[in-house]
């Protein structure tokens, strides 16, 4: 055999307690896995007291550039991650024509950036995939994002699309999922996607169904009428017949202090009754999104250079800042934004660094002006790329939800900016070191499952997420008493402690706590695909 990890206490991936296992690896295909001691290969590593899992698997994740233009992309792989989905929040840059990858380029800079000299050299979803399976750290599935179906379909404008726009969206919809995508995101309090309505949504679900795909949707409130939209989201799978996967499945602001429990008394309600349900979190109280998210869809409207003149209309900024800070916008939740727990993690602009690490109301202060004028006034000068944390969780919610038989991880990580959330470098440790070794919410063994096997099987990869003979070799031996996160707020882009080796499809990517700069990831697509 090329590698053999000896000795390991192996967690599979199915929840089985740990077992010390010899794990031999030929290839990119685990080849044995059999009793400690039993196996010799060209490599032994001595995994005495260390645990080897199937490499981590990021339910929610926004690498969809900088998987390309950081190709380290040590954000993940020092946690131990081999695999994410991208293509989340029903925003992203496939399918695309010239007109929305400009206007997709502008919108998501807050979560992606836009990178100077990038080659866009696709528009398709099978192009994209094909870029990155011309090598990349980590493998990667795609969602087919519906915002951006609808922009290319319907456009910005907030109203039903016609029954020829609808018909064009199914296809757009049915072309990706065959090029390979795994699913379809949606991002329901985002502009354009925000303005499918439910029958709409369950037209699109129907076609992702059918195509053996599932549903990840960003609902369409986490604030005022969480409830309400969970139970949307689940009435759409049930009548499109389409799995559902809800995408960070929170329960913040304080109107939902304590409600985790009847968030989950609905989908165990739902699952009872034969529907297809899981769901991923992260392990931090904080949201991060782009500033501009907080607007009320009806501001937004028409894209870019609409929403910019109206933030430069004075009566128009007031509509909007009454809405903001005292009825509560769709776009902030429906609940009425606190300045206090919004702080500026990211700006495109040099001479705005000194809001970084601040929230809203703290740097109005400071500079002697109304919240609301510090935030139009931002946005304008940004055009719309400022980047935020909202510090709206509560910790008996996390809890709660991470313990249901569902339940996956997801970074939801945002990888740019001067000070982006800590989760994108520190999900997956910090689960197994706060929540596992510190505070017993989940055992060992269990917790494993959540993050690998249990994933897999919701992207239906038959060769992935399991310590099984014959699955790829994707890999992360950890040690069980040092393993943790890092990554703070204050020093966001910090490795993991407790993982010295990743392996990605049989590769070394981290050897004995090295990155090694191997490319050994690819594209992971509809089985109707192949690979």
């Amino acid at each position: 055999m090329d590698l053999v990890f000896r000795g390991a206490l192996v967690a599979d991936g199915t929840g089985d307690p740990l077992t010390r296992r010899d794990v031999g690896v030929t290839g990119a295909r685990i080849t044995s896995v059999a009793a400690s001691g039993s196996l010799t290969g060209q490599r032994v590593i001595d995994a005495d007291g260390l645990v080897l899992a199937p490499g981590f698997i990021d339910m929610h994740s926004h690498s969809d550039l900088q998987l390309l233009a950081e190709p380290d992309h040590l954000a993940k792989l020092s946690q131990g991650v081999t695999t994410e989905v991208l293509g989340q929040d029903g925003l992203s840059y496939a399918p695309v024509d010239d007109a929305v990858l400009e206007a997709l380029r502008q919108q998501l800079a807050g979560w992606n950036d836009d990178p100077a000299g990038f080659d866009w050299n696709w528009r398709s979803v099978g192009e994209y995939l094909d870029r990155l399976d011309q090598g990349v750290a980590v493998n990667a599935a795609y969602l087919v994002p519906q915002g951006t179906v609808r922009m290319l379909a319907v456009g910005w404008d907030d109203r039903p699309a016609t029954d020829a726009e609808l018909t064009a969206m199914k296809d757009l919809i049915a072309t990706g999922l065959h090029e390979g995508a795994l699913g379809m995101s949606s991002g329901l309090t985002y502009t354009p996607g925000m303005y499918a309505d439910t029958v709409e949504l369950i037209e699109l679900c129907r076609v992702v169904g059918e195509l053996g795909g599932y549903y990840s949707p960003h609902h369409r409130s986490y604030g005022k009428g969480a409830l309400e939209a969970f139970a949307e989201m689940v009435d759409v799978s049930r009548r499109s017949g389409c799995p559902l996967h809800l995408a960070h499945a929170t329960m913040n602001f304080s109107v939902n202090k304590g409600k985790a429990p009847q968030l989950l008394e609905l989908l165990d309600n739902a699952l009872d009754d034969g529907c297809d349900i899981t769901l991923d979190t992260y392990p931090y109280l904080p949201g991060a999104t782009y500033l501009s998210a907080l607007l009320p869809s009806w501001a937004t409207e028409g894209g870019l250079d609409p929403t910019m003149a109206r933030l430069s209309d004075v009566d128009t900024r007031e509509r909007i800042r009454t809405e903001i800070e005292e009825t509560g916008s769709d776009g902030a939740h429906g609940v009425p934004i606190d300045w206090d727990v919004i702080e500026i993690n990211g700006v495109r602009g040099e001479h705005n660094s000194a809001l970084v690490g601040y929230s809203v109301a703290a740097s109005a202060r400071t500079l002697g002006i109304p919240p609301s004028e510090l935030y139009f006034d931002t946005l304008l000068d940004e055009r719309l790329g400022t980047s935020c944390l909202m510090h709206v969780g509560h910790e008996e919610n996390v809890q709660a939800i991470m313990r249901h038989r569902t339940h996956t991880g997801g970074s939801d990580g945002l990888l740019v900016g001067a000070r982006p959330h800590p989760r994108a470098w520190g999900t997956f440790p910090r689960y197994l070191s706060r929540y596992v070794r510190e505070l017993g919410v989940l055992d060992l063994a269990e917790c494993v499952a959540h993050l690998t096997g249990r994933a897999a099987r919701r992207l239906r990869l038959p060769d992935r997420g399991l310590i099984r003979e014959g699955y790829a070799a994707d890999l992360v031996l950890f040690d069980p008493e040092t393993v943790r996160d890092t990554a703070t707020f204050d020093d966001p882009r910090r490795h993991a402690a407790g993982i010295p080796h990743v392996f990605v499809n049989g590769i070394a990517a981290i050897d004995d706590g090295h990155p090694t700069g191997a490319l050994a990831g690819h594209s992971l697509r509809n089985p109707r695909r192949g690979r």
